[in-house]
């Protein structure tokens, strides 16, 4: 059984309704590697199936899910540790999960390095937050996607915002937002998304820093900072 990992200092809680039916019940795959971090036969694995990850949603389809998003968080594509897992974000390393607790998005730090544990897939479920991707293609870096993969990716997540209806989603990665969406000088925070096209009127659009270890201008605190002015900017 997985411990609970200590809360780090200055975190802090905002409240959020829960959004689930009573008979919800976890529906994505555990990681195939039993509770094991992924070695380099894992991640060569990983790499040659293209299978990416599965979303984390409350439900399996986009459709049961219409409103009962507060946040949908969209990352670039899934890395090789990501895909080998089934779970976003799970390199260690990895700012995200540190600082959307740094934030109070969650009441407790996750530890996806080894998969999602069906406790964090309910609480993310409960609090109305859910995790996409632009590109399913796992790459080592996501420097590695070409431009037609990203701006395909844009136009598939525009439909299923139209269907899933979030308060607002927060893209993480200001370099591939722009290729994706056609907006070379976009700056960090929340966008005009009046002109593009087929974006839905009620639903905010965010750009965040990408929380990848490799992105030395960032660290937990900032990220955590970013995280809770979105967090403040979607609420129940």
């Amino acid at each position: 059984m997985r411990t609970a990992l200590v809360e780090p200092p200055g975190a802090i809680v905002l409240g959020v309704a829960p959004t689930l039916r009573e008979d919800w019940r976890p529906w994505r795959t555990p990681s195939p590697l039993d509770g094991r971090r992924p070695g380099k036969e894992d991640l060569a694995a990983a790499a040659r199936s293209q299978l990416g990850r599965q979303d984390v949603l409350p439900y399996p389809t986009d459709e049961a899910c219409t409103g009962r998003l507060r946040l949908l968080v969209v990352g670039i594509n899934p890395g090789l540790w990501t895909a080998a897992v089934n779970a976003p974000f799970a390199r260690p390393g990895n700012r995200f999960w540190p600082s959307l607790h740094r934030a109070g998005v969650t009441p407790r730090l996750v530890d996806a390095s080894r998969g999602l544990a069906r406790c964090d897939e309910r609480m993310l479920a409960e609090r109305g937050v859910g995790i996409v991707n632009l590109v399913q293609r796992a790459t080592a870096r996501a420097d590695e996607l070409t431009g037609d993969e990203l701006r395909t990716g844009a136009q598939r997540l525009i439909a299923r915002v139209r269907v899933l209806r979030p308060r607002l989603v927060a893209v993480a990665g200001v370099t591939a937002f722009r290729t994706a969406f056609d907006r070379p000088r976009a700056a960090l925070g929340a966008q005009q998304a009046g002109d593009i096209d087929g974006w839905p009127a009620q639903v905010a659009l965010w750009v965040l820093p990408n929380p990848s270890g490799l992105n030395a201008h960032e660290t937990v605190e900032s990220l955590g900072q970013w995280w809770r002015r979105v967090w403040a900017a979607s609420p129940t």
